[in-house]
């Protein structure tokens, strides 16, 4: 029996990347997309508590969904799709998922919720400007699905995988990265509306970046694609042994 393949992203169920992503995921087995009805990038892990959630089917696999990247994977596994998926991709990004941006990024947290939820899942992005080649992306898209359906991944475990926005000539390999860190200079801009209000705009700074080998961001900066395993534990081991010998003294 072929595996069942749920692909999301936070983008919209209309983006390029998710169409291109879905119909590479054919070659491997059969495809169920259920992605947001609009673009939800940056929402991160929220869930939609508040309202009821509408599920728009728009052919035999594909579904619209009112909320978050989040949402569409815990309505896709638990309610819509016809079985238990075998893998959750979530993609392909338009721009990068590196270091600190998994905390915030909608397409890495529809691979967390996979994850949750014990579906071994996947996040793929595009580090760079328009326009995007998310054809460079597929064979590593297909590579990175098809070592997860034969190989598995360890518990709370997803994989994040950012590929350089060129042409697939210039791609120099893969590297396995751990995450960096990646902060934004100036990232909130102060606006005036027409009737002269002060507003903030978050977005758009300069992002700053931890230069070292073995690091996700240095890696595309390099030329290769940073596949880099994520774990869910966020517990500071180091930090909890010290803290039980000195909490009391």
């Amino acid at each position: 029996m072929r595996p069942l393949i749920l692909v999301t992203n936070d983008d919209g169920v209309y983006s390029e990347g998710l169409i291109v992503l879905a119909d590479a995921m054919k070659s491997l087995g059969d495809v169920y997309t259920v992605a947001p009805d609009r673009e939800r990038s940056a929402v991160s892990h929220s869930l939609t508590l508040h309202r009821p959630l509408r599920a728009e089917r728009l052919n035999d696999t594909v579904y619209a969904v009112n909320g978050t990247p989040t949402d569409c994977v815990a309505l896709a596994v638990q309610k819509l799709l016809p079985k238990r998926p075998d893998l959750v991709a979530s993609g392909i990004n338009k721009g990068a998922n590196l270091g600190d941006d998994v905390t915030y990024s909608g397409t890495v947290s529809a691979a967390i919720e996979g994850t949750i939820l014990n579906v071994p899942s996947f996040a793929i992005s595009l580090v760079g400007d328009q326009p995007y080649l998310f054809d460079t992306a597929i064979p590593y898209a297909i590579q990175t699905a098809r070592y997860i359906l034969q190989k598995g991944l360890p518990y709370d475990t997803l994989l994040n995988v950012n590929v350089p926005n060129t042409t697939p000539e210039k791609i120099r390999g893969v590297k396995l990265t751990r995450l960096g860190k990646r902060v934004y200079d100036n990232a909130i801009k102060e606006v005036l509306s027409p009737r002269g209000e002060l507003h903030y705009w978050i977005g758009g700074g300069k992002p700053f970046h931890e230069h070292g080998e073995g690091m996700d961001i240095q890696a595309v900066n390099d030329g290769y694609v940073s596949i880099s395993p994520v774990h869910l534990d966020l517990t500071n081991y180091e930090a909890l042994e010290f803290m039980a010998k000195t909490w009391n003294t």
